[in-house]
């Protein structure tokens, strides 16, 4: 007899910012990057919402949760209550318009991108290390891949996507490495050297509006 099939991820997409509205087919966008990140990672029966926010809005989580007076692209904040609910994922429309337009990636490809990016940090992945950022780009490429986008880590700048830049080294098996691993809050633009994220306690639910 056979066993029923787990549910598959509840992705629940917000626009909280109209800057968004501008981008057809985003929610698709996102939808289908993180349902692909997810298969990679055996992740199902739980939920996660994904924020479309702005600068101005995403510069008060980092600086409310990591000290970091800035904007970013992207924040993640993995739950700790264990019932179902994996995190939030905040993303930020004018940094990341800036930086496809400055890497020269189309805009709906480097969404996807960082949504992956974010829903990795809530299953653990991180790149404080460079063992830790080798494993996490190796998976990013091999679900990057399956969405027929290129390579975002190829000739990239300084600036680019995390501040560790991949030596050539292959991870061994990375998704077990990091499974069960837990983050707290993730930004994943601006690493900057010295400065830890804070660790708060996570409180439950969607992201403040």
């Amino acid at each position: 007899m056979k066993r029923p099939a787990k549910p598959a991820l509840t992705i629940d997409v917000l626009a909280l910012s109209n800057r968004w509205r501008r981008s057809t087919n985003i929610r698709s966008v996102v939808r289908r990057a993180v349902a692909r990140a997810a298969v990679m990672t055996s992740t199902d029966g739980a939920e996660i919402a994904i924020v479309l926010t702005d600068d101005p809005a995403i510069r008060r989580l980092n600086r409310d949760w990591r000290g970091i007076d800035a904007p970013t692209n992207v924040l993640s904040f993995p739950s700790r209550d264990g019932r179902g609910h994996l995190g939030d994922i905040a993303l930020a429309f004018e940094t990341i318009a800036r930086e496809a337009r400055r890497e020269r990636k189309p805009f709906g490809q480097h969404v996807a991108h960082l949504a992956v990016h974010g829903f990795l940090h809530l299953m653990g992945y991180d790149h404080e290390r460079d063992d830790d950022a080798v494993a996490m780009e190796h998976v990013e490429r091999e679900i990057l891949h399956q969405l027929d986008i290129p390579d975002p880590y190829r000739a990239r700048s300084d600036k680019a996507i995390g501040s560790t830049r991949a030596s050539g080294r292959r991870a061994k098996n990375p998704i077990k490495a990091a499974k069960h691993r837990r983050v707290s809050v993730n930004g994943s633009a601006d690493r900057q050297a010295g400065l830890a994220a804070k660790r708060p306690a996570r409180r439950h639910g969607k992201l403040a509006r």
